[in-house]
Protein backbone atom coordinates (compact mmCIF):
# COMPACT_ATOMS: atom_id res chain seq x y z
CA UNK A 1 0.00 0.00 0.00
CA UNK A 2 1.06 3.47 -0.95
CA UNK A 3 1.71 6.18 1.54
CA UNK A 4 0.94 9.95 0.83
CA UNK A 5 -0.80 11.06 -1.83
CA UNK A 6 -0.01 12.43 -5.85
CA UNK A 7 1.17 16.01 -6.54
CA UNK A 8 -2.31 16.45 -7.95
CA UNK A 9 -3.75 15.60 -4.99
CA UNK A 10 -1.70 17.31 -2.60
CA UNK A 11 -2.14 20.58 -5.01
CA UNK A 12 -5.46 20.13 -4.34
CA UNK A 13 -5.56 20.00 -0.91
CA UNK A 14 -3.58 23.04 -0.57
CA UNK A 15 -5.69 25.07 -2.60
CA UNK A 16 -3.04 25.67 -5.29
CA UNK A 17 -2.37 24.28 -8.83
CA UNK A 18 0.31 21.37 -10.03
CA UNK A 19 2.42 24.00 -11.67
CA UNK A 20 2.39 26.44 -8.75
CA UNK A 21 3.58 23.34 -6.66
CA UNK A 22 6.47 22.64 -9.43
CA UNK A 23 7.07 26.01 -8.52
CA UNK A 24 7.94 25.85 -5.02
CA UNK A 25 9.83 22.99 -5.81
CA UNK A 26 11.69 25.06 -8.22
CA UNK A 27 12.35 27.65 -5.53
CA UNK A 28 13.49 25.01 -2.97
CA UNK A 29 10.40 26.49 -0.99
CA UNK A 30 9.15 23.01 -0.56
CA UNK A 31 11.29 19.71 -0.84
CA UNK A 32 10.45 17.23 -4.16
CA UNK A 33 9.60 13.82 -2.25
CA UNK A 34 11.42 10.87 -3.37
CA UNK A 35 9.58 8.37 -6.18
CA UNK A 36 8.00 5.59 -4.27
CA UNK A 37 8.24 1.85 -5.84
CA UNK A 38 5.53 2.58 -8.51
CA UNK A 39 7.71 6.01 -9.56
CA UNK A 40 4.81 7.94 -8.29
CA UNK A 41 6.14 10.61 -5.91
CA UNK A 42 4.05 10.68 -2.74
CA UNK A 43 3.37 13.74 -0.69
CA UNK A 44 3.36 12.74 3.19
CA UNK A 45 1.74 14.98 5.91
CA UNK A 46 4.96 17.10 6.62
CA UNK A 47 4.85 18.02 2.55
CA UNK A 48 1.41 18.86 2.89
CA UNK A 49 1.61 20.68 5.99
CA UNK A 50 4.73 22.85 4.28
CA UNK A 51 3.01 23.54 0.89
CA UNK A 52 0.33 25.19 2.84
CA UNK A 53 2.27 26.75 4.86
CA UNK A 54 4.04 28.36 2.02
CA UNK A 55 0.63 28.57 0.06
CA UNK A 56 -0.73 30.96 3.20
CA UNK A 57 1.97 33.10 3.34
CA UNK A 58 2.32 33.62 -0.62
CA UNK A 59 -1.45 34.48 0.07
CA UNK A 60 -0.70 37.24 2.41
CA UNK A 61 1.54 38.97 0.64
CA UNK A 62 4.88 37.59 1.62
CA UNK A 63 6.93 37.26 -1.36
CA UNK A 64 8.31 33.90 -2.37
CA UNK A 65 11.75 34.41 -1.79
CA UNK A 66 11.03 35.29 1.90
CA UNK A 67 8.61 32.48 2.53
CA UNK A 68 10.81 29.73 3.10
CA UNK A 69 12.71 31.50 6.02
CA UNK A 70 9.52 32.54 7.48
CA UNK A 71 8.48 28.64 7.34
CA UNK A 72 11.73 27.72 8.99
CA UNK A 73 11.95 30.59 11.03
CA UNK A 74 11.85 30.37 15.34
CA UNK A 75 8.04 32.24 16.94
CA UNK A 76 9.96 34.94 17.95
CA UNK A 77 11.58 35.64 14.46
CA UNK A 78 8.52 35.32 12.76
CA UNK A 79 6.61 37.22 14.43
CA UNK A 80 9.23 39.92 13.86
CA UNK A 81 9.07 39.30 10.08
CA UNK A 82 4.92 39.49 9.88
CA UNK A 83 5.26 43.05 11.31
CA UNK A 84 7.86 43.92 8.05
CA UNK A 85 5.77 42.10 6.11
CA UNK A 86 2.85 44.05 7.25
CA UNK A 87 4.24 47.61 6.71
CA UNK A 88 5.47 46.32 3.06
CA UNK A 89 2.04 45.63 2.60
CA UNK A 90 0.32 48.61 4.04
CA UNK A 91 2.77 50.68 2.09
CA UNK A 92 1.54 49.33 -1.38
CA UNK A 93 -1.92 49.34 -0.17
CA UNK A 94 -1.20 53.48 -0.09
CA UNK A 95 0.50 53.59 -3.15
CA UNK A 96 -2.45 51.55 -4.79
CA UNK A 97 -5.04 53.51 -3.36
CA UNK A 98 -3.17 56.96 -4.21
CA UNK A 99 -3.45 55.09 -7.80
CA UNK A 100 -7.03 54.48 -7.41
CA UNK A 101 -7.80 58.12 -6.30
CA UNK A 102 -5.75 59.37 -9.32
CA UNK A 103 -7.71 57.72 -11.77
CA UNK A 104 -11.39 58.59 -10.39
CA UNK A 105 -9.52 62.17 -10.81
CA UNK A 106 -8.76 61.54 -14.39
CA UNK A 107 -12.65 61.45 -15.02
CA UNK A 108 -12.30 65.38 -14.63
CA UNK A 109 -9.32 65.83 -16.46
CA UNK A 110 -9.33 69.79 -14.18
CA UNK A 111 -9.14 67.66 -11.33
CA UNK A 112 -6.17 65.03 -12.91
CA UNK A 113 -3.89 68.10 -12.76
CA UNK A 114 -4.73 70.76 -10.09
CA UNK A 115 -5.76 70.84 -6.60
CA UNK A 116 -9.89 70.66 -5.92
CA UNK A 117 -9.46 74.84 -4.85
CA UNK A 118 -8.50 75.47 -8.45
CA UNK A 119 -11.28 73.35 -9.94
CA UNK A 120 -13.52 75.52 -8.02
CA UNK A 121 -12.01 78.18 -9.50
CA UNK A 122 -12.26 77.79 -12.85
CA UNK A 123 -16.31 76.45 -12.30
CA UNK A 124 -16.74 80.01 -11.05
CA UNK A 125 -15.62 82.00 -14.06
CA UNK A 126 -18.58 80.84 -16.79
CA UNK A 127 -21.14 82.51 -13.86
CA UNK A 128 -18.31 85.87 -14.88
CA UNK A 129 -19.44 85.87 -18.43
CA UNK A 130 -16.02 84.02 -19.46
CA UNK A 131 -16.15 81.98 -22.33
CA UNK A 132 -15.56 78.21 -22.93
CA UNK A 133 -12.45 78.63 -24.63
CA UNK A 134 -11.21 81.23 -22.33
CA UNK A 135 -11.91 79.42 -18.97
CA UNK A 136 -9.89 76.29 -21.09
CA UNK A 137 -6.58 78.76 -21.31
CA UNK A 138 -7.21 79.88 -17.55
CA UNK A 139 -6.69 76.56 -17.03
CA UNK A 140 -3.54 75.96 -19.36
CA UNK A 141 -2.39 78.77 -17.34
CA UNK A 142 -2.91 77.50 -13.98
CA UNK A 143 -1.89 74.28 -14.94
CA UNK A 144 1.36 75.42 -16.17
CA UNK A 145 1.71 77.81 -12.73
CA UNK A 146 1.63 75.01 -10.97
CA UNK A 147 4.58 72.75 -12.78
CA UNK A 148 6.85 75.51 -13.31
CA UNK A 149 6.29 77.60 -9.83
CA UNK A 150 5.16 74.68 -7.36
CA UNK A 151 6.32 76.70 -4.49
CA UNK A 152 4.35 79.89 -5.41
CA UNK A 153 1.34 78.40 -6.51
CA UNK A 154 -1.33 78.79 -3.77
CA UNK A 155 -0.14 82.26 -3.20
CA UNK A 156 -1.01 82.74 -6.94
CA UNK A 157 -4.43 81.14 -6.83
CA UNK A 158 -5.50 83.24 -3.51
CA UNK A 159 -4.46 86.01 -5.78
CA UNK A 160 -6.46 85.31 -8.52
CA UNK A 161 -9.13 83.99 -6.62
CA UNK A 162 -9.34 87.37 -5.33
CA UNK A 163 -8.79 89.44 -8.32
CA UNK A 164 -12.14 87.21 -9.32
CA UNK A 165 -14.37 89.32 -7.14
CA UNK A 166 -12.83 92.63 -8.76
CA UNK A 167 -15.22 93.70 -11.68
CA UNK A 168 -13.28 95.89 -12.83
CA UNK A 169 -10.48 93.03 -13.42
CA UNK A 170 -13.04 90.63 -14.76
CA UNK A 171 -13.81 93.18 -17.29
CA UNK A 172 -10.30 93.95 -17.83
CA UNK A 173 -9.82 90.02 -18.22
CA UNK A 174 -12.43 89.38 -20.92
CA UNK A 175 -11.24 92.15 -22.87
CA UNK A 176 -8.01 90.96 -23.39
CA UNK A 177 -9.20 87.14 -24.00
CA UNK A 178 -11.39 89.30 -26.96
CA UNK A 179 -7.97 90.87 -27.82
CA UNK A 180 -6.73 87.13 -29.30
CA UNK A 181 -8.46 87.67 -31.99
CA UNK A 182 -7.56 90.95 -33.12
CA UNK A 183 -4.72 91.97 -35.53
CA UNK A 184 -1.67 92.69 -33.60
CA UNK A 185 -1.47 96.38 -34.91
CA UNK A 186 -4.96 97.27 -34.15
CA UNK A 187 -4.31 100.30 -31.48
CA UNK A 188 -7.33 99.32 -29.08
CA UNK A 189 -4.40 96.36 -28.45
CA UNK A 190 -2.30 99.79 -27.09
CA UNK A 191 -5.19 101.39 -25.58
CA UNK A 192 -5.73 98.02 -23.42
CA UNK A 193 -2.62 97.85 -22.54
CA UNK A 194 -2.53 100.99 -20.49
CA UNK A 195 -5.51 100.29 -19.15
CA UNK A 196 -4.32 96.80 -17.60
CA UNK A 197 -1.14 98.29 -16.41
CA UNK A 198 -2.93 101.16 -14.61
CA UNK A 199 -5.29 98.67 -13.18
CA UNK A 200 -2.68 96.62 -12.12
CA UNK A 201 -0.40 99.85 -10.64
CA UNK A 202 -3.23 100.90 -8.88
CA UNK A 203 -4.09 97.79 -6.85
CA UNK A 204 -0.89 96.27 -5.82
CA UNK A 205 -2.55 92.43 -4.54
CA UNK A 206 -3.52 92.00 -8.47
CA UNK A 207 -0.44 93.30 -9.36
CA UNK A 208 1.23 90.26 -7.47
CA UNK A 209 -0.74 87.96 -10.32
CA UNK A 210 1.97 88.92 -12.49
CA UNK A 211 4.77 89.57 -9.93
CA UNK A 212 4.13 86.49 -7.89
CA UNK A 213 5.00 83.90 -10.83
CA UNK A 214 9.00 84.81 -10.47
CA UNK A 215 10.58 82.38 -9.40
CA UNK A 216 14.08 82.04 -7.61
CA UNK A 217 15.26 80.35 -10.13
CA UNK A 218 15.24 80.23 -13.28
CA UNK A 219 12.65 82.92 -13.22
CA UNK A 220 12.88 84.61 -16.69
CA UNK A 221 12.49 80.90 -18.46
CA UNK A 222 9.46 79.83 -16.09
CA UNK A 223 7.73 82.92 -16.23
CA UNK A 224 7.23 83.54 -19.70
CA UNK A 225 5.85 79.76 -20.66
CA UNK A 226 3.78 80.63 -17.96
CA UNK A 227 2.64 84.38 -19.32
CA UNK A 228 3.01 83.12 -22.89
CA UNK A 229 1.08 80.15 -23.21
CA UNK A 230 -0.65 79.64 -26.37
CA UNK A 231 0.44 82.63 -27.79
CA UNK A 232 1.84 81.17 -30.83
CA UNK A 233 -1.86 81.20 -31.77
CA UNK A 234 -2.42 84.37 -31.00
CA UNK A 235 0.23 86.65 -31.72
CA UNK A 236 -2.40 89.76 -30.45
CA UNK A 237 -2.36 88.05 -27.42
CA UNK A 238 1.69 88.34 -27.30
CA UNK A 239 1.59 91.96 -28.06
CA UNK A 240 -0.79 92.88 -25.31
CA UNK A 241 1.52 91.17 -22.89
CA UNK A 242 4.58 92.61 -24.28
CA UNK A 243 2.97 96.12 -23.74
CA UNK A 244 1.67 95.59 -20.15
CA UNK A 245 5.08 94.44 -19.13
CA UNK A 246 6.53 97.06 -21.15
CA UNK A 247 4.12 99.55 -18.83
CA UNK A 248 5.05 97.78 -15.25
CA UNK A 249 8.77 97.88 -16.01
CA UNK A 250 8.55 101.81 -16.64
CA UNK A 251 6.75 101.75 -13.13
CA UNK A 252 9.66 100.60 -11.58
CA UNK A 253 7.51 96.84 -11.11
CA UNK A 254 10.26 94.06 -11.70
CA UNK A 255 9.41 91.00 -14.82
CA UNK A 256 11.58 89.07 -16.04
CA UNK A 257 12.67 88.51 -19.22
CA UNK A 258 13.58 91.78 -21.79
CA UNK A 259 11.96 94.60 -23.34
CA UNK A 260 9.90 94.61 -26.08
CA UNK A 261 10.64 96.45 -28.82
Amino acid sequence: MNNGVTIGQAAAFAGVTVKTVRHYHKLGLVQEPERDGSGYRRYGSADLLRLVQVRTLAAAGVPLAETGPLVDADAAHFAAALVDVERQLTEKIEELTARRDTLHRLADGNRALLPDRAVALLERMPGLGFTEDEVAAAREGLVLARALVPEGFDEHLGHVEHALRDARFVALSKRAAESATWEPDDPRIDELATALADHYLASPEQLKIVTGLQARTEAATRYEMVARHGGDEAPATVRLVALVEAGLRAAGVRIPGTNPR
